[in-house]
């Protein structure tokens, strides 16, 4: 059985994410997570939440244990590059490029325990939809014409705001 977790656009250049990626590679769970807090490194800590985020989707789709499981896969791929630049010397610029990563990581499980697929989530009691009754007055016609009012007022208001806004906007500052 293999549980699939990934992070898409870390801010962090793949290099520096691939040292921690190599160092948990092949390990179980628990060692893994301990040399990811220790390490220093500042990819240490999306590539823990990547682990605990694998973990999670292992429990609750495939009731499978921490224990019985292990990093199987990890590899770290280059994402989109932001690019930017940096002012230099005689009005030049030079380019920056801001890295991103993408990290897939894939567990295994040390003795396979049977399960094939996940499982289905149902809902307890299906949802009943009901239609909203809508309240009709005796005379639609004034209904109507107090509806017509309501937007012609709205109206008059956007234009009167406009205008004002215009005016202020264009007005002449001596000086």
């Amino acid at each position: 059985m293999e549980v699939k977790a990934q992070s898409n656009n870390l801010r962090m250049s793949p290099r520096k994410v691939r040292l921690l990626a190599d160092l948990v590679r092949g390990q179980k769970i628990a060692p893994a997570l301990a040399q990811l807090s220790f390490s220093g490194k500042a990819a240490g800590l999306p590539i823990a939440k990547l682990v605990k985020s694998a973990v999670a989707n292992a429990k609750h789709n495939f009731d499978l244990t921490e224990d019985n499981l292990f990093i199987k896969t990890i590899s770290v791929d280059g994402g989109a590059t932001l690019k930017r630049s940096i002012p230099r010397a005689q009005g030049r610029a030079t380019p920056i490029r801001k890295r991103t990563s993408h990290i897939k990581l894939i567990l295994g499980e040390l003795v396979d325990s049977g399960h094939k697929e996940a499982k289905k989530q149902t809902l307890d009691k299906p949802v009943e939809l009901k239609a909203v009754d809508t309240v009709k007055s005796d005379d639609d016609k004034t209904s109507k014409k107090l509806k017509n009012l309501d937007t012609d007022k709205n109206q008059a208001e956007g234009k009167a705001a406009k205008k004002a806004f215009a005016t202020k906007m264009f007005q002449r500052k001596s000086g």
